[in-house]
């Protein structure tokens, strides 16, 4: 389409020929003619100019003049509406079930969902409309699926929660009769597991997204629109508030909160209540200002520890030397 009706499309302000066509988006750094890029992070407002793209999507404040620019107040949120735009969403072989999918008779699945071949759904499975199931999800017994989610394969919602009863140094498996339950517009990372809550439900928030190799205890509930990244792993009835972001390799203990608005930082370890919003890193967890204050510290502890044993030796011999201290 030419650049005037992408800058349309996508609600930005164009600068530059309106009439060049562009076919395609591709990455500022390796961008050919007739390609639209983005610029979102001033890290590479450098590329801006060698990039070989026909256009660039930026930000408010960024002006050149070798390439043609669409100005939006959201660049990132701007090209994911180039993309759509110009590419459109993965187009599906088959609507409906595949015939080498398996639903159980008693599970229910709304118009326009769509089960790859090898997932499973299970008995009194509901899936609400426009759904995605690909290959080899295993959705259990009486989960409940909301409209226009996303699961990638390989993802596990419902198995048993991890709970058990200890008693003379053995475990006796506590049966987990809950469920399940994922709001509307939720999308699930290929080989995530969710697991189902002992007795009520496991529930993730509306237009939460989770990343890949994530572990969801049971009990658990998420709020709306977190951001769940890679190998983050929540540990049993913990809560998480809403626009709240663990990125990855997060871990959180069991039976906590965590506020609304709250960011934890890749490879923190969570293992006290986080309620008030802000940024967390480290474990465990701590405020970012003062995390980074501690860990500035770390690799200066050898030079602290020699100065240290430097100092006991000193005052040993002032004390040796000197005369008694009453």
């Amino acid at each position: 389409m030419k650049l005037s009706e992408l800058a349309e499309r996508i609600d930005a302000e164009l600068i530059g020929d309106g009439a060049i066509e562009i076919a395609s988006v591709g990455p500022l750094d390796n961008s050919r003619a007739g390609q639209v890029s983005f610029l979102a992070n001033a890290k590479y407002i450098k590329q801006l100019e060698t990039t070989g793209a026909s256009a660039v999507i930026v930000g408010k404040s960024v002006r050149v003049d070798n390439v043609p620019l669409l100005v939006t107040r959201d660049p990132y949120l701007a090209f994911s509406k180039a993309i759509v735009a110009l590419h459109g969403y993965r187009q599906h072989p088959f609507s409906g079930v595949h015939p080498k999918a398996f639903v159980e008779p008693t599970a229910s699945i709304g118009a326009g969902t769509v089960v790859y071949p090898g997932a499973y759904v299970g008995h009194r499975v509901a899936i609400g409309r426009d759904s995605i199931i690909y290959p080899n999800v295993v959705i259990y017994e009486d989960c409940v699926i909301g409209d226009r989610c996303i699961i990638h394969g390989g993802a596990v919602i419902g198995a048993d929660g991890y709970g058990f009863a200890s008693s003379s140094g053995e475990h006796h498996k506590i049966p987990q009769i809950g469920n399940v339950v994922i709001e509307d517009d939720v999308e699930i990372g290929p080989g995530t597991t969710i697991s189902r809550a002992a007795l009520e439900s496991t529930v993730i928030g509306k237009g939460t997204k989770i990343d890949q190799q994530v572990v969801i205890g049971h009990n658990v509930k998420i709020g709306q629109h977190c951001l769940i990244v890679a190998q983050v792993a929540i540990a049993g009835s913990t809560t998480v508030g809403h626009h709240t972001t663990l990125a990855g390799q997060v871990g959180v203990a069991g039976h906590l909160t965590i506020g609304d608005k709250v960011t934890v930082g890749a490879q923190s370890g969570v293992m006290h209540d986080l309620e008030e919003p802000g940024i967390y890193a480290g474990t465990p967890a701590m405020p970012f200002a003062h995390a980074r204050r501690v860990y500035s510290i770390f690799s200066e502890l050898p030079e602290l520890q020699k100065r240290i044993k430097e100092l006991e030796a000193r005052v040993e011999e002032l004390t040796a030397d000197g005369p008694e201290i009453v």
